[in-house]
């Protein structure tokens, strides 16, 4: 796939992959398709991932999108990886906290933060 056609920004910051949303929506159902398989292929392509995924440019998140990262949690844990989650505006957090994903997930209010979490 051409990085022309990412949906996303990823870099690599001292040994975490870093991952930033291009668009502002995040939902309609065929890139939230592609995020997760660009997101899947990173996983699969390191051996511990410790993977951050900041929320700084989205304002709006479908429920479609909650279950791509719901999949790449469990991708994650299963290969003893770490996963954090940054920059979530408040109206996405409270969908985070109604659905109590806010469990699931290690939520850092900046990319900064949740860096140094980081074991």
């Amino acid at each position: 796939m051409p990085a022309s056609q990412s949906r996303l920004r990823i870099v690599d910051v001292n040994g975490v992959t870093r991952v930033e949303f291009l668009d502002r929506n995040i939902l309609d159902e065929a890139n939230i398709q592609q995020i997760g398989e660009e997101i899947g292929r990173v996983v699969d392509g390191q051996v511990q991932p410790k993977l951050l995924i900041s929320f700084g440019n989205v304002d709006h998140l479908s429920s479609a999108a909650l279950g791509t990262l719901i999949t790449l949690r469990h991708k994650v844990d299963a290969k003893d990886g770490q996963l954090r989650l940054s920059d979530i505006k408040p109206q996405i957090h409270t969908v985070f906290e109604i659905t109590k994903l806010t469990r699931l997930f290690h939520i850092h209010e900046t990319a900064a933060d949740a860096l140094k979490s980081f074991a």
